[in-house]
């Protein structure tokens, strides 16, 4: 079942399920909340979902001007102490998970613990397996055509304005986000950083991802692509499920992690 909440930056669609401690699910971009639908069941037994789309995204409207991650970022905070009421774990899928990191940098005292998945730090030119894709995507082309299905069945600007769109995010994508290594160093929650093993992002840049982030584990995923969620759904629910409920990570001989000599 889903509402509206009227955040400062824009009105936004959202949804919840299950019972416990809160936990934000942040769909990738050009997505809906439909693509959760494999994750749902088994995070809502154990956690509160709340499932935000963001600006220009499913039932929430586009707004004036060009999209960003920072202002994405600023509309889940803004959620956060708005319909969450505080602090919850984050789950970010692609360009969902740019947004848990903007989040857990700006406002840590929001962000118990982070996974993302298939997410990336810098521009897509820089971390995408193939950046000539980008240039090959259009707002009438096959690439996008089941994204511009998502859109056009829920959103309120309709569906002529999808082409508007479509440009504004394969404009961002070409310039965001533009975080350093340094940015990343300083992000204070335990971390996930999942991904397939044929990922849209190199594994190279996945790899610096992770060992940029100072509390973080790193889980490959063999025979899945930049849909792992929903190639493996019960292995990605387990994953996440292990992180968020393990308070600390013990190792038998820790290197990465050793705290001493």
């Amino acid at each position: 079942m889903g509402d509206y909440a009227d955040l400062p930056g824009v009105r936004t669609w959202y949804e919840t399920e299950g019972s416990g401690d809160p936990l934000v699910l942040l769909h990738g971009g050009f997505c809906t909340n439909a693509t959760w639908g494999a994750q749902r069941a088994d995070l809502a037994a154990a956690y509160r979902l709340f499932l935000p789309e963001r600006r220009a995204h499913g039932h929430t409207p586009d707004v004036e001007g060009p999209l960003s991650y920072q202002d994405m970022a600023d509309d889940t905070a803004d959620f956060m102490d708005t319909v969450v009421g505080g602090p919850a774990h984050l789950v970010g899928w692609s360009d969902g998970g740019v947004v848990v990191l903007l989040v857990a940098l700006a406002r840590p005292d929001l962000v118990r613990k982070a996974v993302v998945i298939g997410a990336n730090f810098r521009p897509a030119t820089e971390c995408f397996a193939e950046p000539s894709m980008l240039d090959a995507m259009t707002p009438d082309g096959d690439d996008l055509a089941f994204f511009r299905e998502l859109y056009q069945a829920v959103t309120p600007d309709g569906a002529d304005h999808w082409p508007v769109v479509a440009a504004k995010v394969l404009d961002m994508w070409r310039t965001q986000p533009a975080l350093t290594t340094g940015d990343l160093a300083r992000v204070e929650a335990p971390a996930l950083v999942l991904v397939g093993d044929d990922d849209l992002m190199t594994l190279e840049h996945t790899t610096a991802l992770y060992r940029a982030l100072p509390r973080s584990q790193l889980a490959v995923v063999p025979g899945a692509s930049h849909v792992v969620p929903l190639e493996k759904p019960a292995l990605v629910d387990r994953l996440i499920l292990d992180h968020l409920g393990q308070d600390t990570v013990e190792t038998m001989m820790p290197v990465r992690r050793a705290t001493g000599p």
